[in-house]
């Protein structure tokens, strides 16, 4: 919902602002002495419905502005010489939304036909219906209420568009940077990853070209060239065009775990629930904490098994991934830049995460990504 300059919702400050009409124009015809008739009882109805119309002015300001009109020439022909308060708050808002030929048009009419409606009420003859002030004072309180939402409606669509020119900017200077990453990413790293990844090859054919068992760390490394050539044109890609890049995501969960078990180390992998379509952001998250994950505990766990446990809810996706290392709540290691990565990326899809040791020895990351919250 809309909230106000005060942070006030809108739609509560247009109820005070109507009900508070409401009162003061019934406050005013009851200090008009009206007997109690058919004819004042719907005056005071008139009254009423005026000033509570007002809670619909955003929504609906035209309707708004001609039922307030037609209140207050109601009014006026049941004999309540009461000013047309909630029409000026009507035209202020008709007009600040921008229906300016239709408020002038209303307004004439009203104008026209308020003398007309005080004749019928019989209180007046014509020249006094037609010479009182108020229809001057009227006038100017139109004219004035017009144009203090004419320059409102001015004022926001300025400052409307300064926002679109900041959007614009801010917009054209990250594709920029971006560009400048993807160059940076290419020059330092594109070479010396090939290098890796060709020397691993050549390494693994020679071995089996002399009969040679290969080594599983060789395996290992080779598989992990292609995977980081293949990730490493992947980031390029996205940064090139955010839309051309097919993201990796919760389908490919399989391989981390696939290629984690040839280093070694005994990975399993279990998905719980039904799978419902999973959002691209969520699935790409789910990716980079597993992958992550495995990649700490390879390098650092000193863990023999490591256990993925992906949980499909309807509202969410848990992720769980335990090892049997040597972390102990003792000897916590200091997070790195790896879990910090982690924590952003689930803190910007509203998720939350948890990453520690275990009281019975290993470490534990355990991850939930909301489902309805991305897109």
């Amino acid at each position: 919902m809309i909230k106000g300059r005060f942070g006030v919702r809108a739609g509560v400050t247009d109820w005070v602002i109507a009900v508070g009409v409401a009162a003061a124009l019934l406050v005013t015809g009851l200090s008009g002495q009206h007997s109690v008739t058919k004819l004042d009882l719907l005056g005071y109805a008139l009254l009423a419905a005026g000033g509570l119309a007002l809670a619909a002015r955003r929504r609906a300001p035209v309707p708004v502005l001609a039922l307030t009109g037609l209140c207050a020439v109601g009014y006026q022909a049941a004999g309540f010489d009461v000013p047309a308060v909630a029409y000026l708050f009507a035209v202020y808002a008709a007009v600040r939304a921008g229906h300016r030929t239709i408020t002038v048009a209303a307004s004439v009419a009203v104008l026209a036909a308020l003398p007309l409606a005080a004749l019928a009420s019989g209180l007046h003859d014509t020249g006094e219906a037609f010479a009182q002030a108020r229809g001057a004072l009227e006038l100017a309180w139109l004219i004035a209420a017009g144009a203090a939402g004419e320059a409102l409606r001015q004022a926001e669509r300025r400052a409307d568009d300064a926002e679109r020119t900041r959007e614009e900017t801010a917009r054209r200077r990250a594709d920029e940077q971006r560009l400048d990453i993807a160059r940076e990413l290419h020059d330092s790293l594109t070479h010396q990853i090939s290098v890796i990844k060709v020397q691993a090859e050549v390494a693994v054919h020679v071995a089996r070209k002399r009969g040679e068992q290969v080594p599983e760390a060789l395996l290992a490394i080779q598989e992990a060239g292609r995977e980081a050539a293949r990730e490493l044109r992947a980031t390029l890609e996205a940064l090139r065009d955010d839309d051309t890049a097919p993201p990796r995501g919760l389908d490919h969960v399989p391989e981390l775990v696939e290629r984690a078990s040839k280093t070694g180390l005994e990975a399993t992998l279990t998905i719980e629930g039904q799978r419902h379509d999973v959002p691209a952001a969520v699935g790409r998250t789910v990716y980079r904490i597993v992958q992550e994950s495995l990649t700490n505990i390879a390098r650092h766990a000193d863990a023999e098994t490591a256990s993925v446990r992906i949980d499909c809810r309807p509202d969410a996706l848990a992720i769980r991934i335990d090892d049997d290392g040597k972390a102990t709540p003792v000897t916590a290691p200091t997070p790195g830049v790896g879990l910090l990565g982690m924590r952003e990326r689930v803190t910007a899809l509203g998720g939350r995460l948890r990453a520690e040791p275990r009281g019975e020895g290993g470490f534990t990351v355990q991850a939930e990504l909301p489902l309805d919250r991305t897109s």
